[in-house]
């Protein structure tokens, strides 16, 4: 059935309101204010006993709902048009990471467009470092690393972000890895490269990954290969947009394999089509160990932090759907290698980490206005300490 949005609607004919036989009004958006010959209720609860075309504002969730057959369906409207795509929201999740070189199931939580600090969310079922995610907008998901028991690991587990409460198992990455970097669109996540547990096919008998994984967001199970990148890589990190992934950074092995390479290397994928990497360019410092998690808008994604001929507070952007080379975007308020990052497709928050020379966590959080090129600004603190290498996402 076609579908069609309206982000205003004016009557040109005159005074008065356009005559429509449904006339919402969404929240404190009063595009139109009176009803004609359906009901609207605003409540927290389902109405009762509604009739087919009632309305109803679910201020408990914030949508609107239409009765249609039998049950209230949830309309999208572009009057509240995301900045972002899709799998952002307004709360963003920082999950896991290392506490004193401990892994740690902590998972925490902030709303992205108030600065404060971080609130209790749940734990993990697992302690989870080194790892990575990304989210559906309703689901975050974070997958491999390194659980502290002597290995890296396959698991993949998951939260309702809207619901705080703890993560519960999702399924398994085709190959048990760590240092590995993830991304995607709304319906589908991926996780990159990373550092394997045996040879998988690296030269010299190296054990960096190149492998691409795929999951269905909102149906748990085990990853599927998607493709490749370019090489071998591990410490990488990558960004999203609606339709296109890019993977950005990270370290491999020299030709004689004696010695590891940061690289600058950004390259990309089209989300919802399996197959191997396309080059994008080239960041502007080659660097490893930068963020874990998607900062992003509906346009320019960024890149923060990470290690290259010593620790550094670059933040570069890219226009994802443009190859080229990154561009300079500002500093973090200090040097910073594996913080966590997400956004709300306006405002990109950055958390933990650990700062440059000292090798000890952080529990600071920044934050940037991802269309203003600037410094980093703070916004809190999260309520871990000493919190290195997290991963991050956003929802609502």
């Amino acid at each position: 059935m076609p579908e069609l949005k309206v982000d205003n609607i004016t009557n040109l004919a005159g005074s008065g309101k356009p005559n429509l036989p449904v006339a919402p009004t969404v929240g404190s958006n009063a595009a139109i204010s009176t009803l004609n010959t359906h009901s609207y209720t605003s409540s927290g609860t389902e109405p009762s006993s509604p009739k087919n075309g009632a309305l109803w504002w679910d201020s408990a969730n914030d949508k609107v709902m239409v009765y249609i057959d039998g049950e209230f369906k949830n309309i999208e409207l572009n009057s509240v048009a995301a900045s972002g795509p899709a799998f952002m929201g307004t709360r963003g999740v920082f999950m896991g990471g290392s506490v004193s070189n401990s892994a740690s199931n902590v998972v925490q939580y902030v709303t992205i467009a108030s600065p404060g600090n971080a609130t209790d969310f749940g734990d993990l079922p697992i302690n989870q470092m080194y790892h990575a995610g990304h989210s559906n907008k309703t689901r975050g998901i974070c997958a491999g690393g390194y659980a502290g028991s002597g290995s890296y690991i396959n698991n993949t587990n998951y939260i309702t972000i809207g619901t705080a409460g703890n993560g519960t198992d999702f399924g398994d990455i085709t190959e048990a890895r760590a240092f590995l970097a993830g991304g995607g669109d709304d319906t589908r996540t991926l996780f990159g490269g990373g550092n394997a547990t045996s040879n998988t096919g690296a030269p010299n008998s190296r054990t960096e990954n190149r492998t691409i994984d795929y999951f269905t967001t909102a149906n748990a199970g085990n990853a599927t290969d998607f493709g490749d990148l370019s090489y071998w890589r591990d410490y990488l990190t990558a960004t999203s947009d609606a339709t296109r992934t890019v993977f950005a950074g990270g370290e491999d092995y020299a030709p004689s394999g004696s010695a590891n390479v940061v690289r600058d290397t950004m390259e990309y994928v089209t989300t919802q089509t399996t197959g191997n990497v396309t080059d994008f360019g080239n960041l502007t410092v080659a660097r490893y160990a930068l963020n874990s998690g998607v900062c992003a808008d509906l346009t320019r994604g960024l890149f923060m932090g990470g290690y290259g001929g010593g620790y550094n507070n670059v933040i570069d952007y890219i226009t994802i759907q443009t190859t080229g080379n990154a561009t300079d975007f500002g500093d973090m308020l200090e040097t910073n290698i594996g913080p966590g990052t997400c956004s709300d497709g306006t405002t990109g928050v950055i958390g933990g980490g650990s700062l440059g020379g000292s090798a000890i966590g952080v529990n600071s959080i920044q934050k940037v206005t991802i269309q203003t090129t600037g410094n980093a600004t703070d916004f809190g603190d999260l309520n871990t300490g000493n919190l290195e290498y997290p991963t991050a996402c956003s929802g609502t």
